[in-house]
């Protein structure tokens, strides 16, 4: 639902596969502090889950 949903609205956005990349993982857990997802992560935030009002506010959309 976030994919589609960041897809729909013409965002950009770099997608980890934090199942099967080990690397990616790690620096999941060093930025965001979380494995669950989606977790969105910004500049000076984290979004976990997919919540659409919260995401459409941080994106000004």
């Amino acid at each position: 639902m976030a994919k589609k949903f960041l897809d729909d609205n013409g965002i950009k956005y770099q997608e980890f596969n934090v199942a099967e990349d080990k690397a990616a993982r790690e620096e999941m857990m060093r930025k965001c502090h979380s494995l669950a997802v989606p977790t969105i992560c910004f500049d000076d935030e984290v979004l976990v889950g997919f919540d659409k009002a919260q995401l459409r506010a941080k994106l000004g959309l």
